[in-house]
């Protein structure tokens, strides 16, 4: 029992070290010899209230279901101005929890906070919610973190859709035992009545499919940090901050099977002043990502300005760095330099589609190595199209109104070594627009298997300069 107790005051101990230091932490450094000018993020400070989530009933037991205890922590240190909530070694399963002002959450190196395959928990009461509520979210707050060293679990595999040509007849096999429907002559599953007992929340499996939560959604919020922490298996996206001013991750592992339907791993979704460093990265879907929705009259903030992601690794994803699929109000003063893409998709992704688009500029990426692409190490695509799971694999059809037309320009690619790719660079356009133009790529090596490039020079404009294109001889 008494090594026990020694365990246990050794993990608050070590979380408490931990979030001194993030806090304390400088990210000035990170700014110096940029290509443009990007605002830097500023580091912010909680109040230094301690608590254990214990105080507040929680049971790292696995089995107790912890979401009341949860909030009542959260709410209560934010309304006596915050804190720092300790989550001790345990599994501590819960439901969805929401971060108010002032509260970091911080995880010892061996708990796991673990969200319940209970549906029905997650169903938002508004009238106007078209999805289930995240797993983690935060709307309108400031000063929020999650940091230490465990584990945020969203339990995945209780949400996602699941195609047959993705998975072995092994995992196929142990989907099916679960329960759950087949769709499409048995190419499709979704986890619809499942053996768990847990009740569906929709009429057909497909909607509830299209309801599907993120695992972290803070939305509006100014001074956002995530420090240390893996989250893992998200019903749908994993990291994805909305509308939120100086967001700082830091250090993070995101892994989801790389079959994992939408399993986008680090989402920034019209966000300013925002940083992405040393973090790792092994998803199912984009991994390093930049979007920009509609405009939105009440946000915090509209578009993606002044970001810089350095120092990451991204194994498998769609996508190593990715603009897109919206990009509607627009995106300037990104750069993204030192940084490795080993066994993606694609390398650097840019794509969108009339009625998604907006304008790029300023954005310089270099100094990324790249191995074992699947297909394209850079590419530009004006007409790309949403395929949900289930929807039939053709072409984007052709908006009834043209607006929001994308325009890729101002975009910079330099210091690029690629080994093994299927293409080199592609870039399409669309025709009778200037989608994609001013675009550099320069003093790089890519090493290809198919062809180096190819590009609709009818519809984009790409000056390639110094690059050496190497046939793979294998």
């Amino acid at each position: 029992m008494l090594t026990m107790n020694k365990s246990f005051v050794l993990s608050i101990v070590l979380s408490v070290l931990s979030v001194a230091a993030v806090f304390g932490a400088d990210y000035t450094h990170y700014y110096s010899g940029l290509p443009v000018k990007v605002k830097p993020v500023q580091a912010f400070e909680l109040p230094k209230t301690e608590k254990v989530v214990t105080d507040y009933g929680a049971v790292g037991d696995g089995v107790t279901l912890n979401t009341e205890a949860i909030q009542k922590a959260i709410d209560e240190l934010s309304a006596r101005g915050g804190g720092r909530i300790i989550f001790p070694d345990g599994i501590w399963l819960t439901g969805p929890i929401e971060l108010k002002s002032n509260i970091d959450l911080n995880l010892s190196r061996n708990a796991i906070i673990f969200f319940s395959p209970d549906k029905s928990l997650y169903v938002d009461p508004s009238p106007k919610a078209g999805r289930f509520l995240p797993c983690i979210r935060a709307n309108r707050a400031n000063n929020i973190s999650i940091t230490g060293e465990g584990t945020i679990d969203g339990n995945g595999a209780q949400w996602r859709p699941v195609k047959r040509s993705k998975v072995s007849d092994v995992e196929w096999k142990r989907f099916r035992q679960m329960g759950g429907v087949e769709r499409q002559d048995g190419s499709l599953w979704y986890p619809w009545e499942l053996k768990s007992g847990y009740p569906d929340m929709d009429e057909t499996p497909e909607k509830q499919e299209k309801r599907r939560n993120d695992l972290f959604r803070p939305s509006n919020c100014e001074n956002v940090l995530v420090s240390g922490v893996t989250f893992q298996n998200a019903p749908k996206f994993h990291v994805h901050p909305l509308n939120c001013l100086n967001v700082i991750i830091d250090g993070i592992t995101v892994r989801c099977p790389w079959n994992a339907q939408n399993g986008d791993a680090i989402d920034l979704s019209d966000c300013h002043r925002s940083i992405i460093v040393n973090c790792i990265v092994d998803a199912g879907d984009d991994g390093l990502c930049m979007k920009s929705g509609s405009y939105k009259a009440k946000a915090l903030v509209n578009g993606c300005e002044d970001i810089l992601i350095q120092d990451n690794t991204v194994y498998h994803a769609h996508g190593g760095f990715v603009i897109g699929s919206e990009d509607i109000c627009g995106m300037k003063r990104i750069v993204v330099r030192d940084c490795t893409f080993s066994g993606t998709d694609t390398g650097l992704r840019f794509k969108s589609a009339v009625g998604r688009g907006g304008k790029t500029e300023d954005i310089y990426i270099s100094s990324v190595m790249m191995t074992d692409i699947n297909s394209e190490a850079i590419v530009f695509q004006c007409d790309y199209a949403d395929r949900p799971a289930g929807s039939k694999d053709v072409q984007a059809s052709a908006p009834a109104e043209i607006v929001n037309v994308p325009e890729f320009t101002d975009i910079h690619i330099s210091d690029i070594v690629c080994r093994g790719a299927k293409t080199g660079i592609a870039a399409t356009g669309v025709a009778g627009f200037d989608c994609v133009h001013d675009v550099t790529v320069s003093n790089s090596t890519i090493v290809y298997t198919g062809k180096p490039m190819v590009i609709d020079e009818s519809t984009a404009r790409v000056k390639i300069s110094n690059v050496n294109f190497v046939k793979d001889a294998k």
